[in-house]
């Protein structure tokens, strides 16, 4: 069978930061001023007064510490609270295009490609911006890409389920090289309002080319040795956001409309799905963990992680072993696994394993192991 690598990536980084400190400023002002506005009704036993939120108790939740975002002043305005972007023409690149270009164009210097070697582009993410035309093929046009283009959505696995299908386009021969981008803007369907989830979401983009590992132009490659993928259906993450919204008058604006969790259930259940996963997977493989130099996974939480590294590694995890981004990203659904894996892997060489992990809603989870060619 044809042999395929990742031969580039980049990372599109917002300029703008919030920190916890400042995301719970905010956060506590907009409590104090509806606890107030609500006083008498609070006082009457009808309304729960709301709860204010921390540092302490965001980074014991998340291990997050701050985050990028396309908006900040909107985000940390009490009479807002969400990024204000404003809608473009249509005669103008749409904000997924444009970040999905700038990291793309990192992507392909890193792999030594130029859009005349691209014949297909996926846009892979959490939340499309649009229904149609695809955002991928305008990310297609802006670069001068031939080909054809789609985009596809599994929540915090797009990118993973993105990999498996650019390999099978160049394993059946319909493409030679894929340029997969994971536009995410997730602070735009949080809901900063909410005390248990306030703080979770950064916005970033990221880039994959994958090709043939025989027509390859990049000395820096990753060849995919298996890719496994699982879905399995859960109401436990949710964002009810959609076109047939405004066929129901009266529930366009209701909470569900954002991203909800039951984020406890989702740790007891998500967490051993995922080892479970990465293991069946290595044992198939006839690969022991101890072979496994690192493992790059989905950045939603700390702990998370951190349990999820434990029972595939068969013990605690170091930083390198499991890097962390999320303290300083968030969490950016599709996008932080190949955060990790962009930034911490310069170290390998040839022979070295690693395996790429996304996890989320759905649930979905996409285990990618990856070794360093020579």
């Amino acid at each position: 069978m044809l042999k395929v690598v990742i031969s580039g990536t980049g990372v599109y980084t917002p300029p703008a930061t919030i920190t916890n400190a400042e995301l719970v400023e905010s956060f506590n002002k907009y409590v104090q001023e509806f606890n107030a506005q609500h006083a008498s009704e609070i006082t009457a036993g009808n309304i729960k007064p709301l709860e204010e939120s921390s540092v302490a108790f965001i980074e014991k939740a998340s291990g997050i510490k701050k985050r990028h975002v396309m908006d900040k002043q909107g985000v940390l305005n009490t009479a807002t609270m969400h990024p204000v972007l404003e809608e473009r023409p249509n005669d103008e690149n749409s904000i997924l295009c444009e970040m999905a270009v700038a990291a793309a164009k990192q992507a392909m210097a890193a792999a030594n490609r130029t859009p005349q070697d691209i014949d297909h582009v996926i846009v892979a993410c959490s939340n499309l911006q649009r229904a149609y035309p695809a955002i991928s093929i305008e990310v297609q046009g802006a670069l001068g890409i031939n080909g054809y283009a789609f985009d596809m959505n599994v929540a915090c696995s797009s990118a993973t389920f993105g990999l498996q299908n650019a390999a099978s386009a160049i394993q059946s021969g319909a493409a030679k090289c894929v340029l997969i981008v994971n536009p995410e803007i997730c602070s735009a369907h949080l809901n900063f309002r909410d005390r248990d989830s306030h703080f979770i979401f950064g916005d970033v983009c990221t880039a994959i080319i994958v090709e043939s590992a025989e027509t390859t132009a990049s000395n820096n490659c990753f060849e995919i040795i298996d890719i496994n993928l699982k879905t399995q259906f859960s109401n436990n993450i949710r964002n009810n956001f959609g076109f047939l919204n405004r066929t129901a008058p009266g529930s366009e604006k209701t909470s569900d409309k954002l991203f909800i969790q039951q984020g406890r259930k989702v740790f007891k259940e998500v967490s051993p799905m995922v080892a479970e996963l990465i293991t069946a997977q290595l044992s198939r493989l006839q690969t022991e963990s101890s072979q496994i130099k690192r493992l790059w996974l989905h950045q939603a939480n700390l702990n998370m992680n951190q349990l999820i590294a434990k029972k595939v590694l068969g013990r605690e995890a170091s930083e390198d072993d499991a890097p962390t981004i999320l303290d300083e990203y968030a969490n950016t659904s599709s996008a932080g696994s190949i955060i990790a894996f962009h930034q911490h892997s310069q170290d390998f060489v040839a022979g070295n394993l690693g395996v790429l992990c996304s996890f989320g809603a759905g649930y979905s989870a996409g285990s990618v192991v990856l070794k360093k060619r020579a």
